[in-house]
């Protein structure tokens, strides 16, 4: 397997973050309103806030946080859980109508163990998907090509929730 060396995200996966002080989606979350465009926050709720995922599977990759600093779903009150339910099915139809993608896919990874980058702070990643979106490149190269940069996508998605 051939590697590719992106020294910028060092800091991203070596920095401990099971302190709220020291999370990345906590800081992301905390931050002025007014510079949601630098956060890549395209939508702010009562217990959530929509962020486009820095490390994109694909363009108009999306993540559902909790404001609430838990690494598990058992951890949301319920009122947050049903505006999780909500937010996840929303993101879904404003992908579809931005993206027209072939298929989504919808997912959590509670714990380093099944995948989690941020185990500590819980997340929803919604990605769009289209038939023959693994190219050679994914398949042979095991590398990510991706059509449209993150600003961009930020740019569609902003104020469509």
């Amino acid at each position: 397997m051939d590697r590719v060396f992106c020294p910028w995200r060092y800091a991203y996966i070596t920095e401990p973050r099971s302190r709220p002080e020291d999370c990345v989606l906590c800081a992301v979350g905390s931050a002025d309103r007014a510079r949601d465009s630098d956060g890549l926050v395209v939508h702010r709720a009562q217990h959530h806030f929509i962020v486009m995922n820095l490390y994109p599977y694909t363009s108009g990759h999306v993540m559902i946080v909790p404001y609430r600093h838990v690494p598990r779903l058992v951890e949301l009150t319920e009122d947050a859980l049903h505006e999780l339910v909500r937010l996840t099915s929303r993101a879904e139809v404003v992908l579809e109508q931005v993206y027209r993608p072939d298929g989504l896919n919808v997912g959590l990874n509670i714990g380093r163990a099944a995948g989690a980058g941020i185990a500590e702070h819980l997340h929803v990643h919604v990605v769009p998907r289209w038939a023959g979106d693994s190219n050679f490149m994914t398949v042979t190269g095991e590398t990510r090509v991706l059509p449209e940069h993150v600003q961009e996508s930020w740019r569609k998605l902003e104020g469509r929730f």
